[in-house]
């Protein structure tokens, strides 16, 4: 926020406008989704610092099908993050978890589209798919403009005909999608 000040000189007919700029307030709270094998999934206000942990406790606690060994329940959270709980019986993923939160690949922190569980080919954003492993922009809107111009992808095999997605790139995303 920005405001003005006038400050009156002790010269006649002088005045000085200070602008000053006021630091953003610290968050109190944060804003996340909670989705999977939850008993109450949606959307949860928090205290910002809180874990995924009291994402899933804000859900209902886990539901009976949960795999809660496969997510880390310690990790903070930020606004904004997707925090999913997988089922037995879902798909491996690399990292599941939280995606939203801040930090870059090598931080520690997963980064603002780390995917949380599998991606699912035929709604994923291009963020979304560029936050796959070997996955940058460029494939990521290969992906999109292969999925706008044929329809939805029938199967994972089909990834493999988009421009940029050799064999060994399918066999590794294999794992990390859906469709």
């Amino acid at each position: 926020m920005t405001g003005s000040t006038v400050v009156q000189s002790p010269l006649p007919a002088v005045a000085a406008v200070v602008t000053t700029t006021l630091a953003a307030e610290p968050k109190t709270s944060i804003v996340v989704h909670v989705a999977g094998a939850v008993m109450v999934p949606g959307v949860r206000t928090l205290p910002a610092g809180a874990r995924v942990a009291d994402a899933v406790d804000a859900a209902g606690g886990a539901a009976p099908d949960a795999v809660l060994d496969s997510i880390n329940l310690a990790q903070l959270l930020d606004d904004g993050n997707r925090v999913y709980v997988p089922r037995a019986g879902d798909a491996p993923v690399a990292a599941p978890g939280v995606t939203g939160s801040s930090g870059g690949a090598g931080s520690g922190a997963p980064s603002p589209t780390t995917p949380v569980g599998p991606v699912d080919l035929n709604t994923a954003t291009a963020e979304q798919l560029d936050a796959l492993p070997g996955v940058g922009p460029a494939t990521a809107q290969a992906i999109i403009g292969h999925r706008d111009q044929n329809g939805p992808f029938p199967s994972i095999d089909a990834l493999g005909d988009v421009r940029g997605i050799g064999p060994t790139k399918l066999e590794a995303l294999r794992p990390l999608v859906v469709v």
